[in-house]
């Protein structure tokens, strides 16, 4: 892709893993005096952008935070409808992650998702299993508190039949027992909706994101808004508790 004239992206400092908190969607379509469903229907939109412009830059990795285990104490018509979009969005969007070569993952307590949407999205992870473009990780019943305790409960366990010694845990230990083991920690995080939290995402992983926080809502985040994001991204100085002199002389 070529550079962004607006925001003068720089191929070679591209995030290799954006993780992305889809907030927002409730309040839009309030905002038009609709229900929160119609939000989230326009919200999918966005998704469909954001995964574009991913394949088109060459990022690797993108996880969307699309349903907390918080989300299942939501009016129950909400998350009816939630399953419902799902399920929905799942089954019409196979052919085109297909196309453009993106394979679909999901972490999560699966196990709390209706059969159908559970069956459905089994499916879909199967069909897209063979491409080797981005990697789309869907965060779906999770929650990073949920993860950690799971993490946990396994690691006990583990020591406990005697596969892993106490004395042997160290600090990248715990990272192989969380879902999201096979991937590489984000390096930017981006909140859209005007909230300034993280609300129980990937708390381990992001330890050292950079984090972008934007007022525009999820329905209203397009390919502009995303470029933005990737620039302030790339003017940011990372240095992993370094200080700026020791960064810019290595």
């Amino acid at each position: 892709m070529e550079k962004s004239q607006q925001y003068q992206i720089d191929p070679q400092k591209l995030p290799r893993h954006v993780a992305i908190i889809m907030d927002g969607n409730g309040r839009w379509a309030q905002q038009k005096g609709e229900d929160r469903l119609y939000g989230h229907y326009h919200g999918v939109q966005s998704v469909r952008t954001v995964t574009e412009v991913a394949t088109e830059l060459g990022i690797e990795y993108l996880t969307l935070y699309a349903f907390s285990t918080e989300n299942w104490d939501r009016p129950s018509q909400e998350v009816a409808g939630l399953m419902q979009l799902l399920i929905q969005t799942v089954r019409k969007e196979v052919p085109d992650l297909n196309k453009n070569n993106v394979r679909l993952h999901v972490i999560g307590d699966m196990e709390m998702l209706p059969e159908d949407a559970r069956q459905e999205m089994q499916e879909a992870l199967e069909e897209t299993a063979a491409n080797t473009g981005v990697q789309l990780i869907l965060a779906l019943s999770y929650s990073s508190r949920w993860e950690l305790t799971r993490a946990a409960r396994l690691i006990a366990q583990d020591v406990q039949a005697g596969k892993l010694s106490a004395e042997k845990i160290g600090k990248d230990t715990l990272a192989q027992y969380l879902t999201t083991a096979p991937y590489p920690d984000p390096e930017l995080m981006i909140r859209t909706g005007g909230e300034n939290r993280i609300s129980n995402f990937l708390l381990y992983q992001l330890a050292y994101a950079e984090l972008y926080f934007t007022d525009i809502k999820w329905p209203d985040f397009n390919k502009d808004a995303f470029l933005e994001a990737i620039s302030a991204f790339q003017m940011r100085e990372r240095r992993f508790g370094k200080t700026g002199e020791q960064v810019k002389n290595s």
